[in-house]
């Protein structure tokens, strides 16, 4: 009987942690598209993806830049291509990027489901 009801604990733990994990996972996104204007007071941008689709995303301190001298290098039409986390106040840029780097991968086309 104790066995049992450890095994199900067990069990049930692993679920727990399985179930707090994937939103973890699937909280990243990847969004191509154009700079369709940025805010320099509160450090935001604002990308038409190649959906047509409008979507607001927050710089810190911590986004990286490839192949960009910053967020001051955003401009209005500048293509980009952005890995952002989805949070409590919306999406916050990781990495932020111009198309096309020759290095692991870049070029690679991305149709997973979290592709924008």
């Amino acid at each position: 009987m104790i066995v049992k009801r450890v095994s199900l604990l067990i069990a049930a733990s692993a679920l727990m942690l399985g179930a707090i994990a994937l939103p973890a996972q699937a909280a990243l996104r990847h969004i191509d598209g154009t700079v369709a204007s940025k805010d320099a007071s509160n450090r935001t941008l604002k990308l038409t993806t190649q959906g047509g689709n409008t979507v607001r995303i927050k710089v810190t301190s911590s986004t990286k830049f490839q192949r960009l001298a910053g967020f001051g290098a955003l401009h209005k039409g500048l293509r980009v291509e952005v890995e952002a986390k989805t949070t409590a106040n919306g999406l916050v840029a990781t990495q932020v990027e111009t198309p096309g780097g020759g290095g692991g991968g870049g070029g690679a086309a991305d149709d997973g489901p979290n592709h924008t």
